[in-house]
């Protein structure tokens, strides 16, 4: 069985972990099966594979639906005699029915990882319903239920939890969060990793940090947030400067490997406004670290309030700064929420159940199913 996976951005995010470590399951549990991903050349998921075992194949873009990356991926099929591609984001999904007009593709799968609505418009209903996409893998029953309202065959739709890696896991690192910001030994390091884009809402994340440390005068606590700047990034630093917290608040940009820095944190607080579910909660709950989130998307499927973390409404910064307070000053709570959420991220939450469930939808796909 030969798989094509598709991507076409630019940055490294959940997205670009899921199709890697799917590729690296898949090759565990079916040698037989060979992968190969055709992504944007010089952007971060090309650097990323290239310290990976995983094939893979570029093309220089100069702009979205640049036709050289159809060309590439339509070379690719013939040389290859690929079965089956696996597209990974709207833009490869639109790039590959531009070449399937060109030259008849291989049947296609389709990742669902967000839970924005399928918008009402022509173009974007046909794009979603092409007859060439058999399978609509959907990262949460969240992603499923909102994809359902605009797709004309729900049967096309599957869950499939992407979760984390829990086998040889190594978060040995060689950065010092507080000695490489000069964070004082003392303060306790509430932390988010995330690229700098609107569904993320960094923008509440500053608000908590003002409300503990100015309104609430508790100065024993510096956020940090690790994700890739983009032209959102400018206007987070003023409103850092502006309320007077550059001394609380540090913007890494991308550090690689950010996933192993998560011991560092006391609390992995998550603000976002929109999700499918973060890679970032599954880490955390694998490297048992508790986890305070904003309830959106899938994320209360996989915590339940109280019992494994905290959830509150979205852009609600007063009450996750209140649940912070109550989390550190909780101990016995810390200790049942990472508990809870490690047993569950090894029962439920791993890439290798993820990588199974989606070799079978492949198999049933290519089996006419």
């Amino acid at each position: 069985m030969k798989i094509l996976h598709i991507s076409a951005v630019k940055s490294w995010g959940g997205g670009e972990n899921h199709i890697e470590s799917l590729c690296n399951e898949l090759h565990k549990i079916s040698p037989s099966t060979q992968n190969t991903i055709l992504c944007l050349k010089n952007g971060l998921f090309h650097k990323k594979l290239q310290n990976s075992k995983i094939a893979y194949k570029t093309v220089a873009i100069n702009f979205k639906m640049d036709l050289r990356f159809c060309f590439k991926l339509i070379e690719i099929c013939k040389k290859q005699k690929i079965d089956l591609i696996h597209i990974h984001d709207s833009t490869a999904l639109t790039l590959c029915i531009m070449a399937d007009h060109l030259y008849n593709l291989p049947s296609f799968i389709f990742s669902k990882k967000t839970t924005f609505p399928i918008r009402s418009r022509k173009q974007t209903l046909y794009k979603y319903n092409y007859r060439k996409i058999k399978k609509i893998l959907c990262v949460s029953e969240a992603t499923k239920a909102v994809t359902e309202t605009n797709v004309n065959d729900p049967n096309l739709l599957v869950s499939i939890y992407h979760g984390t890696n829990v086998e040889g896991y190594n978060s040995n690192t060689t950065i010092d969060l507080k000695d490489k910001f000069n964070i004082e030994a003392n303060k306790r390091i509430i932390g988010n990793i995330a690229n700098h884009n609107w569904p993320k809402d960094l923008d509440t994340f500053i608000k908590v940090a003002h409300n503990l440390v100015h309104e609430k005068g508790i100065k024993d606590f510096h956020f940090i947030q690790i994700g890739n700047y983009t032209t959102e990034t400018p206007a987070l630093i003023e409103k850092i400067e502006r309320l007077n917290l550059s001394d609380y608040i540090t913007l890494t940009n991308v550090i690689p490997n950010a996933s192993f820095l998560i011991p560092q944190f006391d609390i992995s607080l998550v603000t976002s406004k929109s999700e499918g579910i973060p890679q970032f909660i599954y880490e955390s709950f694998l490297n048992k670290v508790p986890v305070i989130s904003t309830d959106v998307g899938g994320i209360s499927e996989i915590i339940e309030h109280g019992i494994n973390g905290f959830l509150t409404s979205s852009g609600n910064h007063k009450v996750l700064a209140d649940q912070i307070l109550e989390l550190l000053n909780n101990p016995e709570l810390i200790e049942r929420f990472i508990t809870i959420s490690y047993k569950n991220v090894h029962e439920k939450y791993t890439t290798e159940m993820m990588a199974k469930k989606t070799l079978q939808e492949y198999k049933l796909v290519l089996n006419g199913k």
